[in-house]
């Protein structure tokens, strides 16, 4: 039986959730891995904090900028991040990301759907330069440490997967719950009714990783085609894009996650995703040169 894209997609997701939450037993126990593999970034949202989590979480990582060791790791993370977002772009979101996977979990609960406004999707990247790049080397404590910002102050993906399971089976931390985590848990509640509403919410409104990804979309080598001699212009792609893209017009859209959505929607065919090869025009113009010498 042949699989169809969105059943693959889907397993691919599934593997790269289990991968990267694989010690399920540290629940019952409270407790945080802290082996050798927190040593390396998730390319996706997943809390260093969740009990299962294997890998660290690159914008917890991004924020720890104030001494020098920690300066150092910044430097590596950020290197990362961009050498995956150089190749793949917004892929990791639509096919690694664990939190992009509840997130479509959610989305499945029937209700009606509704678009984000465009401009609240330029959100993430005020979030990205303010909480992620300046606050924590700003905001300080008394040892010049800083301040792990958008994990402190918003992150729902920590909150849901490590905030919540920790406070349910330390009773020693759950005495300490203050008005921030009040702040955080309205957050999270808000970021879940969103998903229910309007397809990818986080992503589109809050996610600094995405809005890093979405940046190297129009540079990355894994991008996405249309054949504007093939496109019929009959709209199933746009209507069934999660992040309310149109590619037959910005087909290399900060918002797409190359989710293949609309590829497997195209009657003709004309929508492909791939690693960038050269043009007609460009081998054309090598041929000629070619012949010239």
């Amino acid at each position: 039986m042949k699989l169809t894209h969105s059943v693959k997609r889907k397993l691919l997701q599934i593997i790269a959730f289990g991968f990267s939450n694989p010690y399920i037993g540290n629940f019952a126990k409270g407790r945080i891995y802290q082996g050798k593999w927190k040593n390396f970034c998730n390319p996706g949202m997943n809390c260093y904090s969740c009990p299962a989590a294997r890998l660290a979480c690159p914008i917890g990582a991004m924020q720890a900028v104030s001494d020098s060791m920690n300066f150092n790791f910044s430097f590596y993370v950020v290197g990362i991040i961009l050498a995956v977002g150089t190749v793949l772009g917004r892929w990791v979101c639509g096919f690694l990301c664990p939190f992009g996977l509840i997130q479509e979990i959610i989305a499945k609960i029937p209700v009606p759907k509704v678009k984000l406004p465009k401009a609240l999707t330029y959100v993430k990247y005020v979030v990205l330069v303010l909480f992620v790049l300046v606050f924590p080397v700003v905001i300080t404590n008394y040892a010049g440490v800083g301040k792990p910002t958008f994990c402190e102050f918003i992150c729902p993906a920590g909150t849901l997967e490590g905030g919540i399971p920790l406070l349910l089976m330390r009773p020693d931390l759950a005495k300490a719950i203050g008005a921030l985590f009040s702040l955080k848990a309205a957050i999270l509640l808000g970021t879940l009714a969103g998903c229910m509403f309007i397809p990818r919410f986080f992503c589109k409104l809050l996610c600094p990783l995405g809005a890093i990804y979405g940046l190297l979309n129009k540079v990355s080598l894994y991008h996405l085609n249309v054949d504007k001699e093939q496109c019929v212009r009959c709209g199933k792609c746009a209507k069934i894009c999660p992040m309310d893209v149109d590619p037959t017009k910005t087909p290399n859209s900060c918002e797409c996650i190359r989710c293949g959505n609309c590829a497997s929607q195209c009657p003709t065919k004309a929508i492909s995703l791939g690693f960038r090869q050269k043009t007609e025009n460009a081998q054309s113009r090598e041929s000629d040169a070619g012949r010239t010498l």
